[in-house]
C-alpha cells in the first residue's frame, strides 16, 4: 500500500481518494461512515439524549480491523488528564492505523460550544455572551485559540459553532446561541468558524435547520416555521459561515420542518446545502440523529431504513457511536435495498476531508509532544476581556453604581457564591463532572462574591444565600433581608443553574413554561426591595428574564450571561466602576414572564396596537445596554457643535436616490462626552415602510463597537448595499425591491439617532449565492 497512488501527496486529493475506494470492500468503506464513542455510559443519565437508550455495545478489537470514520470525545466523555489524554488518543490512533488494511486514522472531535469541554480547559463565556459583545473581532481570537488547544491534544474537528437564531426565549438553549437577530449571529459565528478553522480544525455548523424554532420552546420538537422564516431568518446564518467563514462541517438537526424531518431531508442537505451554495465537505449527525428517525420520528422502520433515507438526503457520518451505518446498512446494501453508490458518495466526502487533515499520508503523527496547557495565561486573559465587554448594564436609574469603594455591601442571592454559576451547560463542569462528583473543578473560578471583596478591599461586606435557584425553601428569607436591611446597598445574585435534560434551569432539555426567575428567587426579590434599600440586581444565567414586576424598584440591573470563568471578577470590575460596561442585549428582556415567543423582528402586526389587551413590548430592548460615560452621535456633514443639530436634520430631510443594484455610504461621528473611557456599539436598522410581503418593523444590517477615552471621536461608515434590502417574495425567490427604504443609525433597535432615506429605482433584482450578506464599515479617528 505504501507505493499506492492514494498514498502519493503530489496527486490530487481527488485522485487519491478514488483511487482508494476503489481498494476498499464494503466494510471498509461503511466504516468511514460512523464514530465510535469509546466509554460512553448505557446505563443511567448521560450527556446526549436518550444515550442510555441508543448506545450500542461492539468488539472494539474486531471493528477497527475495517477502519474507523471518527472517535467520539475522547476527551469530554470523563475527567482526562490533558496530557495523559493526548497520549491516550494517540495510542488510540495509533492501534486504529495498524488494525486496518489502509493504516488510515481516525477523525477525532469534540465539543467546543464555550471553550474546549475538557478537563482543565478554560471555560469561556457561552455564545449568548459573545452576541453582547458586538465583538466579532475578539470572537474570531476566541475560536483560535480553541482551535489551538484542540490541535496540541491530537482533536481535529470541533461542534461549533450553534447558529440557531432564537425564536422563543423559554426555550433551554437559549444559552447556546449569539442571540435573536440572524445578521449578529451571522457575524458572530463567521468570526469563530474563520477562528477556528485557522488553527487547522474543522469547525461544524449546527443545528441544521430551525432547531430553535421548535413548537413551545421544547427541545427536539416539531418546527413549524413558514418558508419565508426559513429563507430570511434561519438560513443567513449558515450561509455566511460557509462562504465567508470556511466552514468544513455541518451537522443535521434533530427537528423536523413541516413533517420532514432534517436528517432526511435531500432538499435541504443536498439541494439547498450542496447543489445551491457550493458545499464540498461533510454532514454529520447530531448524537444519535440518524437513529431517531426510526425512534422519535417514525419515518423509518428499521435502522437499515433510516441508514438509506439519512444517507439519501446527505448525511456523511453518523454520529455518536456506530448503530445504523454498521452491520445494518452491510446488510442492506448487499440485500439490494440500499445502493452502494451512496455509501461510495459518503465515504468519498470522509475520505477528502481525512486527505485534506494529512490523514492519508503515509508519515502522518499524532499530535504528541507538545506543551499542553488548556487553560493558559493568555486563554484566561481572553476570556476575561469576553466577559467585561459582554456585561450589560441595564440599569442605573438611581445612580448607585459604580458602589462606592468603602460602603457597606449587602451580597444576596443563590448565584452569589457558586462558581458553577459562571458556567453554561456545555462547560466541562456543568457537562460532565456532575457525574464525578469526587474530581475537582480543574479551573479556578472565582465567585461573584470572592471578586466583589477582592475588589473592593475597603467595603464592608456581609452575604446570605437566601434561598437555592429552583428549590422553593424561602427559609433563608429572614436572615437574607436582616442582611440587606444592615447595608447601604444590597446586591442580589440571582439566575440559573445549566444543566442538561431537566437538571438544571436552563441549558439543553431544560426549557421553561414561563420566563419567570426559576424557584422563589423573585420573591427573595421582592423581599429586598421591601427593606426600602437600594437593590442592584446582578442575574447571570442563559437567558433573558422578565423583569417587569421591578420596574423603577432597582437601584441597578446588570446582565450577565454565563460569563464564564473569568465572569466573576468581570461582573466585580462593573459594579466597581473599574470595568466600563459595554455589553448590549441580543436578546430582548421581556416586561411579563408570558407572552412568549416574541422577538423584535416583528412586522407591523407583531407589535403593540389597540386591537389586542397584550402589549409584547419588551421592558428592554434588543441592542439595549447603558454605560458609565456618555456619548454625542453627529450625524455626516456636521460641522461642529453649533451646527450639529440642523446638519441632523437635513440630512434626515433629504432622501438619496440608488437603483435597486447599487450602493449608499452612511456615516456618524461618535464623541465620548463623559469623563471615564468606554464603548457605544454603533448599530445600523433597516425600515422598509412598503413591500409586497410583511416585513420587520425594523432588523439589524450592521454594527460597530467603538472604544472611545474621554474626548476621543471617531467616524464611522456603513457601506450599505441593496442586496442588504432583500427578502424572499411569494414564489420563494431572493429579491430587491424599488421603493423607498430607511437607514436607522440607532443605540439599539428601538433608539434610533439619525436616519437616512433611500429611493432604490429600477426593476426588481432576483439574487443569487453571490448576493452580499454584510454590511463593510470603516472607522477613522476625529480630532
Amino acid at each position: 500500500m505504501t507505493t499506492a497512488p492514494w498514498r502519493d501527496p503530489a496527486l490530487p486529493a481527488a485522485s487519491r481518494v478514488d483511487d482508494l475506494l476503489s481498494r476498499m470492500t464494503l466494510e471498509e468503506k461503511t466504516a468511514q461512515l460512523y464514530g465510535v464513542w469509546v466509554g460512553a455510559a448505557t446505563d443511567g443519565d448521560g450527556v446526549a439524549p436518550l444515550q442510555s437508550e441508543m448506545a450500542s455495545s461492539y468488539d472494539w478489537d474486531e471493528l477497527i480491523t475495517r477502519g474507523l470514520g471518527q472517535l467520539t470525545r475522547s476527551f469530554g466523555t470523563a475527567p482526562v488528564d490533558p496530557v495523559l489524554g493526548a497520549q491516550a488518543l494517540a495510542r488510540a490512533q495509533h492501534r486504529i492505523a495498524g488494525a486496518s488494511r489502509f493504516g488510515i486514522p481516525a477523525i477525532a472531535h469534540e465539543e467546543c460550544l464555550a471553550g474546549f469541554t475538557a478537563w482543565q480547559a478554560t471555560a469561556y463565556p457561552v455564545p449568548l455572551a459573545w452576541g453582547a459583545a458586538f465583538d466579532p473581532e475578539l470572537v474570531e481570537e476566541l475560536g483560535r485559540r480553541i482551535g489551538d488547544d484542540l490541535r496540541s491534544v491530537g482533536v481535529h474537528q470541533g461542534l461549533a459553532p450553534v447558529l440557531d437564531v432564537v425564536r422563543d426565549l423559554r426555550w433551554g438553549r437559549v444559552e447556546e446561541t449569539i442571540g435573536e437577530d440572524p445578521y449578529l449571529v451571522a457575524t458572530v459565528a463567521t468570526a469563530y468558524v474563520r477562528g477556528l478553522e485557522s488553527a487547522g480544525v474543522v469547525a461544524t455548523l449546527k443545528h441544521f435547520a430551525g432547531y430553535a424554532a421548535s413548537a413551545g420552546a421544547r427541545n427536539l420538537a416539531p418546527v413549524r416555521a413558514g418558508a419565508r422564516e426559513l429563507s430570511d431568518i434561519t438560513l443567513p446564518p449558515f450561509e455566511m459561515a460557509l462562504r465567508e467563514g470556511g466552514a468544513r462541517s455541518v451537522m443535521a438537526a434533530y427537528n423536523d420542518i413541516d413533517g420532514v424531518p432534517a436528517s432526511a431531508d435531500p432538499t435541504l442537505l443536498t439541494e439547498l446545502l450542496r447543489d445551491e451554495w457550493g458545499f464540498t465537505g461533510t454532514v454529520v449527525s447530531d448524537y444519535f440523529g440518524v437513529g431517531f428517525l426510526q425512534t422519535l420520528h417514525r419515518v423509518a422502520g428499521s435502522e437499515a431504513e433510516a441508514a438509506h433515507k439519512a444517507l439519501e438526503a446527505g448525511i456523511d457520518v453518523e454520529l455518536p457511536t456506530l448503530k445504523c451505518y454498521g452491520e445494518p446498512l452491510v446488510a442492506a446494501v448487499r440485500a439490494g435495498t440500499v445502493p452502494e453508490s451512496l455509501v461510495d458518495r459518503a465515504a468519498r466526502r470522509v475520505l477528502l476531508q481525512k486527505c485534506e487533515l494529512g490523514l492519508l499520508d503515509e508519515d502522518w503523527r499524532p499530535e504528541t509532544g507538545r506543551p499542553v496547557d488548556l487553560d493558559s495565561a493568555g486563554n484566561r486573559a481572553l476570556a476575561r476581556r469576553l466577559a467585561e465587554e459582554s456585561v450589560v448594564l441595564l440599569d442605573n436609574a438611581d445612580g448607585v453604581l459604580p458602589l462606592a469603594p468603602d460602603t457597606r455591601i449587602a451580597v444576596v442571592g443563590p448565584r452569589a457564591d457558586d462558581p458553577l454559576a459562571m458556567l453554561g451547560c456545555y462547560s466541562f463542569p456543568s457537562h460532565v463532572l456532575t457525574h464525578h462528583p469526587e474530581v475537582p473543578t480543574g479551573v479556578d473560578i472565582p465567585t461573584v462574591l470572592d471578586a466583589l471583596r477582592a475588589e473592593l478591599p475597603d467595603a464592608k461586606v456581609t452575604f446570605s444565600e437566601g434561598c437555592g435557584v429552583s428549590e422553593p425553601d424561602r427559609s433563608g428569607f429572614e436572615e437574607a433581608v436582616a442582611r440587606a436591611a444592615e447595608a447601604d446597598v444590597c446586591v442580589a445574585v440571582l439566575g440559573d443553574r445549566a444543566g442538561l435534560f431537566g437538571r438544571g434551569t436552563s441549558g439543553e432539555g431544560c426549557d421553561v413554561a414561563d420566563l419567570g426567575l426559576p424557584g422563589v428567587q423573585g420573591e427573595l426579590l421582592d423581599a429586598l426591595v421591601a427593606t426600602g434599600v437600594p437593590v442592584v440586581l446582578v442575574l447571570l444565567t442563559g437567558r433573558p428574564y422578565a423583569l417587569g414586576r421591578w420596574q423603577d424598584r432597582l437601584g441597578g440591573v446588570v446582565q450577565a450571561f454565563f460569563p464564564g470563568e473569568e465572569g466573576g471578577p468581570a461582573v466585580a470590575g462593573v459594579l466597581s466602576g473599574r470595568v466600563g460596561p459595554s455589553g448590549r442585549l441580543p436578546v430582548s428582556v421581556p416586561r411579563g414572564a408570558g407572552g412568549q415567543p416574541w422577538t423584535y423582528l416583528q412586522p407591523p402586526l407583531g407589535l403593540r396596537n389597540e386591537v389586542s389587551s397584550l402589549d409584547p413590548t419588551p421592558l428592554y430592548p434588543f441592542g439595549h445596554g447603558r454605560s458609565y460615560t456618555s456619548f454625542a452621535w453627529e450625524p455626516s456633514g456636521a460641522a461642529g457643535a453649533a451646527g450639529a443639530a440642523e446638519a441632523a436634520e437635513a440630512a434626515e430631510a433629504a432622501e438619496a436616490e440608488i437603483g435597486t443594484d447599487g450602493s449608499y455610504d452612511v456615516s456618524v461621528t461618535v464623541r465620548n462626552t463623559g469623563e471615564r473611557a468606554g464603548a457605544e456599539v454603533v448599530q445600523l436598522y433597516l425600515h422598509d415602510p412598503v413591500a409586497s410581503v410583511t416585513r420587520p418593523d425594523v432588523r439589524l444590517i450592521g454594527y460597530r463597537r467603538l472604544e472611545l477615552a474621554p474626548g476621543e471621536a471617531r467616524r464611522v461608515t456603513f457601506r450599505f448595499h441593496a442586496d442588504l434590502s432583500a427578502f424572499t417574495d411569494r414564489t420563494g425567490t431572493r429579491i430587491v425591491e424599488p421603493g423607498a427604504l430607511e437607514l436607522r443609525l440607532a443605540a439599539s433597535s428601538t433608539d434610533v439617532r439619525h436616519t437616512a432615506r433611500l429611493n432604490l429605482t429600477g426593476p426588481v433584482r432576483r439574487l443569487g449565492t453571490d448576493r452580499r450578506l454584510r454590511c463593510e464599515t470603516e472607522v477613522e479617528r476625529v480630532s
